[in-house]
């Protein structure tokens, strides 16, 4: 098993895909801990939206390369696309920040909410 920190974003319809982006990752982490959810305004983006973000912290069975292929699968599968991409509509934005001791995503280790959110779920 392997421990994982995952962020969730979502900037449209924020609280309904972040509730069926927890449902999905249910279906691969164990002894799963969400932080409280919190909202954030956008950073580059080309919208005025804010975010509603929550990081999630569990145990998975998945490879690295696993884990990150499903992330992305689910964000399709929950309606994210190129063109919304482009725009700067985010309906999901499922990233992999730390898979037992390697971080990723590592500028994002840095933003306001995920260093506010980290406690909550680290311990």
């Amino acid at each position: 098993m392997h421990r994982v920190i995952i962020s969730l974003a979502a900037n449209h319809d924020p609280q309904h895909n972040l509730s069926e982006a927890r449902r999905c990752l249910g279906q691969i982490l164990f002894q799963t801990r969400f932080s409280p959810e919190i909202w954030t305004d956008p950073i580059g983006s080309k919208r005025s939206d804010k975010y509603l973000n929550q990081l999630a912290v569990g145990m998975t069975r998945l490879s690295v390369s696993e884990l990150c292929d499903w992330l992305k699968d689910t964000e399709c599968l929950l309606g994210r696309t190129a063109s919304d991409r482009q725009s700067g509509i985010v309906r999901i934005d499922l990233d992999l920040l730390q898979y037992d001791e390697d971080r990723y995503h590592l500028k994002d280790w840095d933003r306001p909410y995920v260093k506010l959110l980290m406690p909550s779920v680290s311990s």
